[in-house]
């Protein structure tokens, strides 16, 4: 039994061998027929420029999915920052709390200057009727009309006032950090929107010319079939390779769309604008070789990091103003004025003036004042390890952000070349297939090996120039 089964596979296979080769021989001997069209060239995305003419059903689906980028406007990154620091009103928020901060100096201030105030009087009374209830400044009442005017003056509080001051004025250099920061990060989330769509349209011209290429193919493979050179079994493959890409087609435009209305959202509009996006188009450069020097410079420049240092220097001079309190404070006073209208035998001179100093000790308060001051000297400690808790954090992302660019930036490389190898192995994969020494899967893998290859070379393109963006944010480069 065994003997008859190992009988049976010989032949099998001597019958397999034999059809095989009388296939290919066919395939070899036949004369291709002129009617039949050639192989289509690859549409690739580094030969963008290239012109060729697209199949009358790709047309219309293309032209259904098309964004009209002739119409909308251009518009380049800097064009994009200059509006978004313009238009957010994350910006005008920040540059409005450092106006308001720099009133706040101002008033903390003015308890350095004098005060005065005027008072004009007049009172209808029964004259020297005494007063039953009340508060009036004298007990008895009479009809007078005067005018008058006093002042105060600090003289000194032993640098209470003055710490105050102080305070306030690192509390406005602190607001004007963070409203630089704020600009800072309202730059860095366009630059990424910016990127994020412009990649967005780059993939989308990808998957136009993915369905440009598989469409022909798929023409190609429907003549062959008509003409009995092609099995049914290929134009199904190509009609799934079509509906696929149509598919990719579909996701590219919508994703377009989504990011072009987040870049809208952070450049402030509120409506809905589809701009035509234009790089630079300026060669990439590899990033900065020494991460040291670039933490220091992070550690300089930072806003967020200078914010956080006045706001630990402004604790400090509050707690020392609190401290203060349990201090005297001396001040002086004056008032003067005239009583044209006065009833005589009361009043002897139509005039009144006076100057004094006042000094006011405090002696016990139920330990208020030293509560309030050792408040604010743990408060100063806490905002001093915030400081170098964002210092750490800042050397950290400043490597990890300089670890990415470097990565990013060998990637642009190697998809550049794997983008070359997978057009070649397209081109080879579409003459074996127009010969007839492959099959329909094979032209479909390096079709799609090549599409992919495509995008990950535009997706490393714009990969790279936002891990620069990312790098030059965390360095604190002003825009």
């Amino acid at each position: 039994m065994k003997i008859i089964r190992t009988s049976l596979l010989q032949f099998a296979c001597a019958a397999w061998l034999t059809s095989v080769s009388h296939c290919v021989l066919i395939a070899q001997t036949a004369p291709v027929k002129p009617s039949l069209p050639d192989a289509p060239p690859p549409r690739l995305i580094a030969q963008a420029t290239a012109q060729q003419s697209a199949p009358a059903p790709q047309k219309d689906f293309a032209a259904a999915n098309d964004q009209t980028a002739d119409s909308s406007p251009r518009l380049t990154r800097t064009e994009a920052e200059q509006m978004a620091i313009k238009n957010n009103p994350k910006i005008h928020v920040s540059k409005l709390l450092a106006l308001a901060q720099h009133q706040v100096v101002r008033e903390t201030r003015a308890a350095e200057l004098p005060t005065a105030a005027a008072a004009i009087t007049a009172e209808d009374a029964e004259n020297a009727s005494r007063i039953s209830a009340g508060s009036l400044t004298a007990s008895r009442l009479f009809e007078h009309a005067g005018a008058g005017a006093n002042f105060t003056q600090l003289i000194t509080d032993f640098g209470r006032t003055h710490n105050l001051v102080a305070s306030s004025k690192l509390q406005e250099k602190a607001q004007d950090a963070n409203a630089l920061a704020t600009t800072e990060d309202i730059v860095l989330a366009t630059d990424q929107a910016f990127y994020n769509a412009l990649q967005a349209q780059a993939l989308l011209k990808v998957a136009k010319q993915n369905v440009n290429t598989i469409q022909t193919t798929e023409i190609q493979v429907n003549q062959m079939t008509q003409n009995k050179l092609k099995s049914t079994l290929d134009l199904s493959f190509a009609d799934v390779n079509l509906s696929q890409s149509k598919l990719l087609l579909l996701d590219a435009k919508n994703n377009a769309d989504s990011t072009m209305a987040a870049f809208d959202a952070v450049l402030g509009l509120d409506k809905s604008v589809t701009y035509t996006l234009a790089d630079d188009g300026a060669p990439l450069q590899p990033p900065p070789p020494d991460p040291e020097q670039l933490v220091q410079t992070g550690l300089k420049q930072r806003p967020d990091l200078q914010a956080l240092n006045y706001n630990q220097q402004s604790a400090v001079k509050f707690s020392h103003a609190q401290r203060d309190q349990m201090l005297p404070s001396i001040s002086a006073a004056g008032t003067a004025g005239s009583v044209p209208i006065r009833p005589p035998q009361y009043y002897t001179a139509n005039w009144w003036g006076g100057i004094g100093v006042n000094m006011s000790i405090p002696i016990f308060n139920g330990f208020l004042y030293s509560a309030q001051a050792k408040e604010a000297a743990i408060r100063a400690q806490a905002d001093s390890e915030q400081a170098r808790d964002l210092r750490d954090q800042i050397v950290r992302d400043i490597r990890t952000s300089w670890l990415a660019a470097n990565t990013a930036f060998q990637r642009v490389s190697v998809t550049e070349e794997l983008l070359k190898q997978s057009n070649l192995a397209l081109r080879l994969a579409q003459t074996r297939y127009q010969m007839g020494l492959s099959s329909i899967v094979e032209l479909s893998q390096a079709q799609y090996q090549q599409t992919d290859a495509a995008i990950g070379n535009t997706n490393s393109q714009y990969q790279y120039r936002l891990a620069l963006a990312t790098l030059n944010y965390q360095i604190g480069s002003t825009p």
